[in-house]
């Protein structure tokens, strides 16, 4: 007798998705070592944003500096810019192959994955599948994740890469994850887990085991109960596909030569806050917190913010806040990187963003 159909959902993650681009555009470049990232320099300043396979067996990796992979890459390798417009249009098609699937919900997470929410008594089939229907559609491989929440989903997607499908569910969760380091979690970075390894937490199951109240003296009520549900494999299993809003616009750039004095700083920061501006005006939002994010050189990082008096749609006002941060720089330190973000209300509820703290990067 065959099994029921129940809720399951599918994480959709596309394989090496900016570097499978652009072998799609140039034949010619498969099976060598593809980086992407900058403008395709690797003299210049700037971060590997995607890197092939075959790049990777060099120890190459996404968020190296390109000078350390050009260090790294063997001799036919290949550094090519970043191509938004292609990516965008390439993420367009995957997600449009997706809708197609017969009563699939779609969330989408980026440019390169998405939550599926499905309804089937053969998951993993049906992943395979889809599989083979995004390829057909656009000539991609994605890995699939298939779990009966989204964290589990989220998880199982690195052990099916590349082109697999594994399943992570209550009933094996602890089999696979029990001894993984806790950086393993969806959600805990390099910082989480060292102030856990300072409390004799390094495994997943030492988490899972540690008491709540431990937690959330480290982290507080809410992000210690987070981190404890994390290790249990808990979360949510609603796959939600109500449009994106975003809660903020940025933008960050890293200067190929250093900036050594206040002027330049000053000009600098104008002209990110000038961008920003111009993003969240399209939103029709206003704007009621700013961050002020800068790297000194040689490699010391700092973000500090301001909340305005009252959300705000005028520039000269955001602006001011935003200078303001800059003054407190330190004038004497050149820079080498700066990024500018402005929070925004959200849509018909100004309060909302003010409720929900946001935990990205500028």
């Amino acid at each position: 007798m065959s099994a029921a159909a129940r809720a399951w959902v599918l994480h959709v993650d596309l394989d090496q998705f900016l570097a499978a681009v652009e072998v799609l555009r140039r034949p010619e470049l498969a099976g060598r070592p593809v980086i992407v990232g900058g403008r395709g320099d690797p003299s210049e300043r700037a971060v590997v944003s995607t890197a092939s396979y075959e790049a990777r067996e060099y120890g190459i990796r996404s968020g190296m500096p390109l000078r350390i992979a050009a260090r790294k890459a063997p001799e036919d390798a290949v550094f090519l810019p970043v191509d938004f417009a292609v990516y965008e249009r390439a993420s367009d098609e995957v997600m449009t192959a997706l809708r197609e699937i017969e009563g699939a919900v779609v969330e989408i997470l980026g440019w390169d994955e998405a939550f599926l929410g499905v309804s089937t008594a053969e998951p993993e089939e049906l992943a395979r599948d889809v599989q083979a229907h995004v390829l057909d559609r656009t000539r991609l491989h994605c890995s699939i994740g298939v779990g009966d929440n989204k964290v589990r989903a989220k998880m199982a997607t690195d052990f099916g890469k590349p082109r697999g499908v594994f399943v992570l569910t209550e009933d094996n969760w602890f089999e696979v994850m029990a001894a993984r380091p806790t950086r393993a979690l969806w959600g805990v970075g390099s910082k989480v887990s060292k102030r856990l390894a300072a409390r004799g937490i390094t495994t997943v199951t030492e988490l899972a085991a540690a008491p709540v109240a431990d937690l959330v003296a480290e982290f507080g009520p809410r992000m210690g109960q987070w981190y404890r549900d994390l290790a249990h494999g808990r979360g949510p299993a609603v796959v939600d596909d109500t449009p994106w809003v975003a809660r903020s616009h940025s933008r960050e750039t890293t200067y190929q030569q250093n900036l050594t004095t206040p002027e330049e700083v000053d000009r600098a920061v104008r002209a990110l806050t000038d961008q920003v501006l111009d993003d969240t005006a399209a939103e029709g939002r206003p704007v009621f917190r700013v961050h002020l994010k800068v790297r000194y050189a040689p490699f010391e990082t700092r973000t500090i913010g301001k909340k305005l008096p009252a959300p705000t749609a005028e520039r000269a006002d955001v602006l001011d806040a935003v200078l303001a941060l800059t003054r407190r720089l330190a004038p004497d330190r050149e820079v080498r990187l700066l990024g500018v973000r402005a929070e925004m209300t959200m849509p018909d509820d100004g309060d909302t963003a003010e409720r929900t703290p946001v935990r990205g990067r500028i």
